[in-house]
């Protein structure tokens, strides 16, 4: 089943800060905040939320079909996806502007800070669902805020399910505005964060609101995630990393595994555990597009860690 993924595709320039945030933030001294890090460990690593997730949905088997805009600086980022066998034919360059460039400055505690910069992003809205074909799964990723709406609104008329994943863009809406979201939706996923931020903006339960799709799923970092489903809720646990080097672009790799679930049909305790430890790969690796693994790797690694097998 090919799964078109809207969304962004982005440089992440990685800043790592060989210390704690919180030694150097004063909270009384809040309002006047004026910090530098010293960062000696810096990376520029190929991300967004749609090469990140296509990325590893590649790895799983899947189809992935990325719809993102970038800038004149993006040959770099094309080459990739040619040498990956990514398709971009719906990956649209957008003359006199950047690929989007996120600053990411992370520190001992796996706590980051972020700056981001949309570039061509801004115009992920000039692309059309429907100019894709033979599509039967989709994601509503983060990316421009017009391009949201308009992939979300497209993929309801079109009857293509599709997972409504805001992320970082979950600020960028109002409670109604995420209401419609969900309406439109058969999926969707967030952190805890996120989803706090969901239900203080709609005024409803994370219950409530599992009941406007057929699943809601909440990720917990090393806690583990709840998937809303059928009215219950499902405690997926956490797959243990072989160790934690960089958290950035777990989120993602977990949705690749929730879409090669979806598309193939496994039952949402499986596609739980799945995207689990698509996510526990990517964290033992720099960058969210460094991890590698086969379908017989991931196989016996799940064998492993919950005692059954997926094929």
């Amino acid at each position: 089943m090919r799964a078109l993924i809207c969304g962004s595709i982005a440089y992440d320039n990685i800043m790592v800060f060989p210390d704690r945030f919180k030694n150097h933030i004063l909270p009384e001294q809040i309002h006047i905040l004026n910090v530098a890090f010293l960062v000696p460990e810096l990376r520029r690593e190929f991300g967004g939320c749609a090469g990140n997730i296509a990325y590893s949905l590649k790895l799983l088997g899947g189809e992935p079909v990325i719809m993102a805009t970038v800038g004149e600086d993006a040959a770099p980022y094309l080459k990739r996806l040619d040498d990956l066998g990514l398709s971009r034919e719906h990956v649209r360059p957008v003359a006199n502007s950047y690929t989007a460039q996120a600053f990411i400055t992370t520190d001992l505690d796996d706590n980051q800070i972020t700056a981001f910069h949309p570039g061509a992003m801004t115009f992920s809205h000039l692309n059309s669902v429907g100019e894709a074909k033979d599509i039967g799964l989709g994601i509503v990723a983060p990316d421009g805020r017009d391009g949201m709406i308009g992939h979300a609104k497209q993929f309801a008329e079109a009857g293509i399910p599709f997972i409504f994943d805001p992320g970082q863009g979950m600020p960028m809406f109002s409670g109604h505005e995420l209401l419609d979201f969900l309406a439109q939706a058969e999926y969707a996923t967030f952190n805890d964060y996120e989803a706090k931020l969901l239900t203080d903006r709609t005024g409803k339960s994370l219950e409530e609101l599992a009941k406007l799709v057929k699943a809601l799923v909440v990720t917990r970092g090393g806690e583990g995630s709840h998937i809303y489903v059928g009215g219950q809720r499902l405690d997926i646990p956490c797959v243990k990393a072989e160790e934690v080097v960089d958290p950035t672009g777990c989120g993602d790799a977990y949705r690749a595994g929730l879409l090669y679930g979806i598309a193939n049909g496994m039952d949402w305790d499986q596609i739980g555990r799945l995207a689990a430890l698509v996510g526990a790969i990517k964290i033992a690796r720099s960058g969210p597009q460094n991890h590698t693994f086969t379908r017989e790797e991931i196989g016996e690694q799940y064998h492993q860690a919950f005692g059954s097998r997926l094929w």
